[in-house]
């Protein structure tokens, strides 16, 4: 992993707007296709000292990016592995790292019920389901079930 960088961002902007992914994900931006959207989000992010967010690198290459945003007490995790990369162990591997290197607990995180995939690497890493919930889900068009999970000590 590293720090994000200026040109990770049009790989970021392209996974983040593939349908297929954004699909499984669920929860995603209003409209994942607008780039000055996805930019302003970005700038947003990189300077917020409340935003922690690193690239994940795999044999050279840009691959993901994982990071922590939220209120103390409230702090959430999030990751995106590029759909090509599925199925390596890339998400759990990036997920464990970043662990290891922020002491941040309790941490939160939030999957569609049915994306299996996400919640598999979530409590590879330790993450226990902690409740359930309904949210509306805009690369889906509709309300979903979501699984809470949460990381302590």
């Amino acid at each position: 992993m590293r720090p994000v960088q200026d040109e990770d961002l049009p790989l970021f902007f392209a996974w983040m707007s593939d349908p297929e992914a954004t699909r499984v994900a669920a929860f995603t931006a209003k409209d994942p296709t607008d780039r000055a959207a996805f930019d302003a989000h970005w700038a947003r992010i990189r300077s917020s000292s409340d935003v922690v967010m690193r690239t994940v690198v795999a044999d050279g290459t840009a691959v993901g990016h994982v990071g922590e945003y939220g209120e103390p007490g409230d702090r959430q995790i999030t990751y995106w592995i590029d759909r090509a990369h599925w199925g390596r162990g890339l998400a759990t591997a990036a997920l464990r790292a970043y662990l290891d290197e922020t002491p941040t607990r309790p941490l939160h995180a939030r999957a569609a019920a049915d994306n299996l995939g996400s919640r598999r690497v979530l409590e590879k890493c330790g993450f226990v389901v902690t409740g359930a919930d309904r949210g509306f889900a805009r690369a889906r068009g509709e309300e979903i079930d979501e699984v809470l999970v949460t990381l302590h000590a």
